[in-house]
């Protein structure tokens, strides 16, 4: 078995093992409203749950030369945004959200997603997600890099759920009716595949 200290690779290496070893990994996509009124959407896989109670998810939004990403930026002045799961049907559309738009423009409306207004915050979710979550900030903070911030961490409070009805039976959400795709390396993606069940040891 090989043994490897981060400490002796580049920053690019260190990316490479981590994103091909901590698989699958869930997707966000989460849209945001700049201070002038753009809305915009990014996707992100750096993204999981912190607590039940409150409900709070976690996103790790890294920064490029130690410049903030529009979401990040956005949901530290706003305060606010909508974490949407990312699925088999819409997973396209999404993906063309990840291309790099100036400030002013809406990667919303260049990947033609449906605006769906929110019920608690500002910021309009999109139609497309069969479950999105309306969410604030919690608490954010400065991690990694070097001489400035290699990114920002962000805990955000779930303050609604949005569920589509069809996936939804007593309580419980249905993982095959979501569809939910997670992310590998590079450009690879993989599905939920074959669900096998565990007893939990008492």
């Amino acid at each position: 078995m090989l043994s490897i200290n981060p400490a002796d690779l580049s920053e690019r290496d260190n990316y490479k093992f981590l994103i091909g070893s901590i698989i699958p990994r869930p997707i966000a996509f989460v849209t945001t409203m700049s201070k002038d009124g753009v809305l915009n959407g990014a996707p992100f896989s750096y993204f999981n749950i912190v607590s039940s109670n409150p409900p709070m998810i976690s996103l790790s939004i890294q920064r490029s030369g130690g410049n903030q990403k529009d979401t990040g930026r956005n949901i530290l002045e706003s305060g606010e945004f909508v974490v949407h799961i990312v699925d088999e049907h819409n997973v396209e559309k999404i993906n063309q959200t990840a291309a790099s738009l100036p400030s002013d423009q809406s990667e919303v409306q260049l990947a033609k997603l449906t605006p769906a207004d929110s019920v608690k915050v500002a910021v309009p979710g999109v139609k497309e997600a069969k479950i999105r979550m309306e969410c604030v900030l919690e608490q954010a903070l400065e991690l990694g890099g070097g001489d400035t911030p290699g990114c920002d961490f962000i805990i955000g409070k779930v303050v609604q759920f949005h569920i589509e009805e069809n996936i939804y039976e007593n309580g419980r959400i249905d993982p095959e009716g979501l569809a939910a795709v997670s992310r590998l390396a590079g450009n690879y993606y993989a599905k939920i595949g074959e669900i096998f069940e565990i007893q939990r040891p008492k």
